[in-house]
């Protein structure tokens, strides 16, 4: 089992309060995401699961037991950080062991536990290797080796993909996914990143200065976001948000629309709002216009296809589809 249960986690330090008092329950076998911009407390929440850090009150439970007060050795978990901390004078198969050398494991059985996960992450061939001879992406996995063959009850991962460029980060979110199938083991994974939140997680928690301010499935965040603030942080390009005439005909303080619920065109027609073409990101498929000038919403941000021809300064015209507009109340609330 590896079901992690929070309930009234508060964290202070000193007088400041980072964390006020919170419950959050990660199922067993689940893969929660903690998401939100820098500062809002997702790596302090972990390292409070994770024992690095004392709740100031609360309490965690982790597999049915209260592990508010255990060392981070005792609770069952196993941490990936940004950063590899790989022993760079050992080789790969040392590295991947060495947790369990320090536990006096029996050699057959450490033999046995490196060469499983060696497999499982590709590693097989790089076993003799020493970190220096390894790509970012595989000294990672080297990372990821060392936490698998302690058989934990969760894998915790404080933003590990980071450090890696662009195309390392893509092929390596696409391997931790899978990892988390294969091995169908709790596990929790912070970062800021909410392109790799909606596409890793089975359970996405939004944090803003420490409080959470949704939990959901990201299909859930991403269609039926509970205020403001999650409805501009999850979606890539974010949700436009308006405010002025046209949120008040709709009777509410503000209204978001996604940027492929815009329709554009170069002729105006009924109740189309109007603007000017700054930035066109082709991208291929889809091409990204920021257009400004737009009452409430300046700029407002459309997804087109990726053909589409319109150039810097053009005059263009939108029309949002009524039926996906999103409204939000004075507090910033939604309103079914």
């Amino acid at each position: 089992m590896g079901q992690i249960v929070l309930n009234k986690v508060q964290k202070k330090f000193g007088d400041v309060e980072v964390i006020p008092p919170l419950d959050l329950t990660i199922a067993d076998g689940e893969f929660a995401v903690f998401v939100g911009p820098s500062g809002c407390g997702k790596s302090t929440l972990l390292r409070l699961i994770a024992g690095l850090e004392d709740v100031t009150s609360g309490s965690i439970q982790i597999d049915g037991k209260e592990a508010s007060d255990a060392p981070p050795a005792k609770r069952g978990l196993a941490m990936v950080f940004q950063s590899y901390a790989l022993y760079p004078h050992m080789s790969v198969r040392k590295n991947i062991a060495f947790p369990l050398r320090m536990a006096k494991m029996d050699k057959a059985e450490i033999d046995k536990r490196v060469t499983s996960a060696a497999s499982v992450l590709n590693l097989t061939d790089y076993l003799d290797r020493r970190p220096g001879q390894l790509s970012g992406g595989q000294r990672q996995r080297v990372a990821i080796g060392r936490a698998i063959v302690r058989e934990p009850s969760a894998f915790l991962f404080d933003e590990p993909l980071s450090n890696l460029d662009a195309a390392l980060r893509v092929g390596m979110r696409l391997e931790i996914s899978e990892l988390h199938k294969r091995l169908d083991t709790t596990m929790v994974y912070v970062t800021h990143d909410q392109v790799e939140a909606m596409t890793m997680a089975d359970k996405i928690v939004v944090l803003q200065a420490g409080v959470i301010e949704q939990v959901g499935s990201p299909l859930e965040l991403y269609h039926t976001p509970r205020n403001v603030f999650v409805a501009g942080f999850i979606g890539s390009p974010k949700m436009n948000l308006i405010e002025g005439a046209l949120a008040e005909q709709h009777n509410a303080k503000t209204i978001g629309i996604r940027p492929e619920h815009v329709q554009v065109a170069t002729t105006q027609s009924d109740g189309a709002l109007q603007g000017t073409v700054g930035v066109a990101e082709h991208l291929g498929s889809d091409t990204f216009i920021h257009i400004h000038g737009v009452a409430g919403c300046d700029p407002m941000t459309v997804r087109a296809a990726g053909d589409v021809t319109v150039r810097h300064g053009d005059t263009v015209y939108l029309t949002p589809d009524a039926t996906q507009i999103h409204r939000f109340d004075n507090d910033g609330i939604r309103i079914p």
